[in-house]
C-alpha cells in the first residue's frame, strides 16, 4: 500500500482525502483557482475558462465529497462567471457554457434533494441571466422549470 501511494498522485490524493478529509479546506482552494481563472491577481488578462471548474468538480465527485460542497462549487463558479460578464464582452461560447454548468447544477442539486439549501443562489443566478439578457436566456427558464 505503501508503495502505491508513493507513486501514484491519484491514490495518494485519495487516502489523503479518505484519512484527513479538510473538505472546508479544498473548496476554498478550488474557488480561489476559479476566482482567479475570472480576476487574475499576477497576469493582465482572464482566462475565464469553465474546464477549471470542471475539473476541480470531478475531482471532488471522484473523491466522494459531501453533495452540498459540489453544489456550492457549482454555483460560485455561475455566480464568479456572471461577475465577470457584466463588465466584458463575452462570445456566445461563454453564455452556451454556462447554461451547461446551470443544467448540471440544477441537476446534482435536485438529485440530493439540496434545493431548499440553495434555491435563492439559484433564483439570483437566473434573474440575472434574464435581466442581463444573456444568450441562451429560455435555456435557463427551461432549466429552472425542470425542477419546479
Amino acid at each position: 500500500m505503501l508503495d502505491l501511494y508513493d507513486r501514484f498522485p491519484v491514490v495518494k490524493s485519495y487516502f489523503d482525502f479518505v484519512f484527513n478529509p479538510r473538505e472546508d479546506k479544498l473548496l476554498q482552494e478550488a474557488k480561489a483557482k476559479i476566482s482567479n481563472e475570472y480576476f487574475p491577481l499576477k497576469r493582465k488578462r482572464p482566462r475565464a475558462r469553465r474546464s477549471v471548474a470542471q475539473k476541480y468538480l470531478k475531482q471532488f465527485l471522484k473523491l466522494g465529497m459531501d453533495p452540498s460542497y459540489i453544489a456550492d462549487l457549482m454555483l460560485y463558479n455561475l455566480e464568479i462567471a456572471q461577475l465577470f460578464s457584466r463588465d466584458k464582452n463575452v462570445p456566445e461560447a461563454f453564455y452556451k457554457s454556462m447554461l451547461n454548468s446551470f443544467e448540471q447544477s440544477i441537476l446534482h442539486i435536485s438529485n440530493n434533494s439540496l434545493l431548499p439549501q440553495f434555491k435563492q443562489r439559484i433564483l439570483t443566478i437566473y434573474e440575472f441571466t434574464q435581466t442581463q439578457n444573456w444568450v441562451f436566456k429560455e435555456g435557463f427558464s427551461r432549466a429552472l422549470d425542470a425542477i419546479d
